[in-house]
């Protein structure tokens, strides 16, 4: 059956069954390789988009529930690398292997987005779930405050740094 989505601001139809994943939707069909599979049920984070700008786990979310709606991965975020929470990853270093960070940022874009300047409790809370094998979680702490004056000042921080 066709689905038609809007991701990243464009109308996309895709005819898949009704219970494919949204992950495997974008990585398959659409070739959007940014969001990255980790688990597949839900408890890393690493496919977290955003569904009318809600954080969510694409792996888990059948087509049929993201059709008609708005999608955001991480390549929407900015074509350019300009989106302060992806200046903010830029200047404060976060990613070692970089595995998890889509998943990390969208969590972070989403967070940003209902509370402009959280607190490390709220970041905490936001942010759980998403799991770094790495163990940047005090860097993507660091960068998610960098991202909320970045937010509000656009010509302080980094300036156009892409990833």
């Amino acid at each position: 059956m066709p689905y038609t989505l809007t991701v990243n601001g464009q109308s996309k139809t895709v005819d898949v069954p009704a219970d494919t994943p949204l992950l495997w939707v974008l990585r398959d069909v659409l070739d959007m390789k940014g969001t990255k599979f980790g688990c597949g049920i839900a408890q890393c984070g690493a496919c977290t988009v955003h569904i009318n700008g809600s954080a969510t786990r694409s792996c888990i979310t059948p087509i049929s529930t993201a059709a008609n709606k708005a999608v955001t991965t991480v390549e929407g975020l900015s074509a350019d690398g300009t989106h302060p929470v992806q200046r903010a990853w830029v200047q404060t270093d976060v990613p070692q292997c970089g595995y998890c960070q889509a998943g990390q940022m969208m969590s972070a874009a989403a967070l940003l987005a209902k509370t402009p300047k959280p607190t490390d409790a709220q970041i905490d809370s936001a942010m759980n779930g998403n799991l770094c094998r790495c163990g940047t979680y005090l860097r993507i702490r660091k960068a998610i405050h960098l991202a909320a004056t970045l937010t509000t000042n656009p010509n302080s921080g980094a300036g156009n740094a892409a990833l």
